[in-house]
Parts: structure tokens; sequence; C-alpha cells
């Protein structure tokens, strides 16, 4: 499907066509591609300059290379994390994330509460403590929250009075009722104790809050999910060759030519079957206002001839070569020889923002084509 979009890219550059026939094509193309990512409309841009969670940032980077290809299939559980920064701007712990962003179709596979501890307080005297008990519930009842019967607990841990960073706390029972029933999403409450539970007036530990913290340090949510979206059944390549498997080429997407030779044409026939680069850029379709990495790729497409009898460097399967041997003795009528496809491919993760400029990882299968063979 990939590759018919990019072609109808390619058709709505090309002079010949009204320019209401380049729109219309240009729109279908759009509409396509936007199908290959699982969406029906692109996301509207942030309205003023926001900056991406560097956990998000950190995270692409570690999942993907810079063109967003995959390093390694296995670092992500699920195919989506979603980034929800807190909507109380409380100085209280009292934190509150809207989901209504999450697909009903994602299964939550993990949910994680992100919580920035600030250095200790300074106090009088000698410190008594190097340890506090944190404690993260979900909230049941609103206006009761400190009463049993109004919180759940969900995380409970030391945390060390000596440094400051991130704690993370796993909170996936609250998210996945919250995912289910949204009316129940009534927040977390955080606590902070002395070891056994005592009660410390004023807490010594504290958290950045959504006020008067830097935009880096605010309380976040993340959750990593599936959406259930897989590709084809083709092999799926787990690191990328950082050798091209093809001569370098432009790095163009290829615009086809009307006025092309016969010669031209019919030397394309005889070159083999090999790996061309084709680069899908997202500042030129447009996208580049919600998208914040990668600024495009490079899909590859796959182009040559499959001519008999097929060497192991055209990488064939055994019907192919079977083909081959029909085709080339005319063992029987109508059968054609091989074609030169895409035989393993690279997924690619996208780091956006989406309509409510939450900040979402997703990765996609099957965008890239690793290597091509004759089938």
């Amino acid at each position: 499907m990939l590759g018919t979009v990019l072609l109808l890219l390619a058709l709505a550059k090309t002079a010949c066509p009204s320019p209401a026939s380049v729109a219309s094509r240009r729109a279908e193309a759009l509409k396509k591609l936007l199908e290959v990512f699982g969406m029906e409309d692109p996301p509207a841009p942030p309205t003023h300059f926001k900056q991406p969670p560097q956990y998000m940032v950190d995270l692409f980077n570690t999942v993907a290379n810079a063109d967003g290809v995959t390093k390694n299939p296995d670092i992500l559980e699920g195919n989506t994390v979603r980034s929800f920064l807190d909507k109380t701007h409380s100085e209280e712990m009292r934190f509150l994330f809207v989901l209504s962003s999450v697909a009903k179709n994602e299964k939550i596979l993990t949910a994680e509460l992100h919580l920035f501890r600030l250095w200790p307080r300074v106090t009088d005297g000698p410190k008594r403590h190097h340890f506090c008990q944190v404690s993260v519930y979900q909230v049941l009842e609103k206006d009761k929250p400190d009463t049993p019967e109004g919180k759940k607990l969900l995380a409970a841990r030391l945390v060390s009075l000596q440094t400051s960073g991130w704690e993370v706390f796993a909170i996936t029972p609250a998210v996945r009722d919250w995912t289910e029933d949204e009316s129940s999403n009534q927040g977390l409450l955080v606590t902070v104790q002395g070891l056994g539970g005592s009660p410390l007036d004023p807490p010594p530990l504290q958290f950045a809050s959504g006020r008067g913290h830097h935009e880096s340090k605010k309380p976040m949510l993340v959750l990593f999910t599936d959406d259930g979206r897989r590709g084809a059944s083709l092999p799926t390549a787990g690191f990328p060759d950082l050798k091209p498997q093809a001569p370098d080429l432009p790095a163009k997407m290829p615009v086809p030519k009307l006025g092309r030779s016969r010669s031209t044409r019919s030397l394309d026939r005889f070159q083999p079957c090999q790996r061309h680069p084709l680069s899908v850029d997202f500042e030129e379709i447009g996208w580049s206002g919600w998208i914040i990495s990668p600024r495009g790729y490079n899909a590859f497409h796959c182009k040559g001839s499959c001519p008999f009898p097929l060497g192991e460097n055209m990488r064939p399967t055994n019907h192919a070569t079977v083909q081959s041997i029909i085709n080339a003795l005319k063992l029987s009528e109508g059968v054609s020889s091989p074609c030169c496809v895409p035989d393993k491919l690279y997924s690619i993760n996208l780091l956006y923002f989406d309509d409510d400029e939450n900040v979402v990882l997703k990765q996609y299968d099957d965008m890239v084509a690793a290597s091509c063979g004759c089938h």
C-alpha cells in the first residue's frame, strides 16, 4: 500500500495533469498515507512552540536511528507509547491526566507515573532519616480522597532523601479502569510519610508540580499500549543493514517522466533486481508541524529484472526458481518471470504531537524495504 501512496504523490508532481487533477491526486495520496499511519486526519500542530518531554525524545533515540528505522524490534512493549502531562497544575500532590486520545482498540500494557523528585528541604538540626515512604493512590471519590474508602493503593516504596531525579511508579490497574470507564478517572493522590507510615510535617520530600517548575520536570503519565496493527507476513528485519544493498543513488522520490526513450525503458528491464532509494519528506507533504522525528525517511523500493537462471544474489524463493524455469523453457503458457519485490522489511517509528498536544511514539511495521529478491 505504501508503494501505491508514494506513486500517487509522484504522479501529483507531474506537469501534464490539470491543477485540479493534481490537487485531487495529492489529496487522495495523503489520505492513503494517513491510513498507513492509522489516522483519518492529520493532527493539528501545537498552537505555540512546545518542547516534547525529554523522556519521549530519549526513548525515540533508543528505539530508532535518525531516520526513524527501528534498531531492535524487541525494545518496545507493544507498538505505541503515549505521554500525558498533569492537568491539575496544583501545588498539592493531586494529579489528573486526560486520556481521551487513547483509542478504544488499544490494549493497555503498562502505565507509569513519572514524578521529578526535588532536592529535599533543608531542616534545622540533624537529619533523622535518609529515606521516606512514598505512596501512590487511585482516587475513588473526588471529595473524600483522604478517607480509606476514597482511595486505593497502587504503589508504595522507600525513596532516598539524598538525591534528586525521576521516580517511576507502576499504576496500570488505575489506567485500565479509566479507559474502560472515563467517568471513574478522579486522578491520583501521592503521599509522603516517614518510615513505618508516620506523618511528616512538613514533608521533607517534594515532587515538581505542573505549576512553578520547568516544563521538563512536570508530572507525566506514560502509557505503553498496543493497537493490534500488524504488517504483512514477510520477514521483519531486526537490525538495519548499514551497508546499502544497491549502489548509492540520489535519494529522491522518482518522478515519472513521460518522455523517456524506448531504449532507456528497455535498459531498465535488464538491470538486476536491487534496492533503490525512495525518500519520504514529511516537510514536503506538509506534516512537519506535528511530526517531531524523523523529518523524513528512506522507504527504498525494489526494481530490476529476474532473468533465468536465478543466482543466489537474487535471493529467490524455491517457488520463484521453479517459475523462472517454467518461464524460460516455455513449459506453460501465461507464466511470467518472477518479480523483483521486497523480501525483508523494517519498521519505522514516529514521534509526534496528537490532537491534544500529547507526545506519542508509534511504531509502524513494513515501512522500509530492507532487501529485495525475486519472488
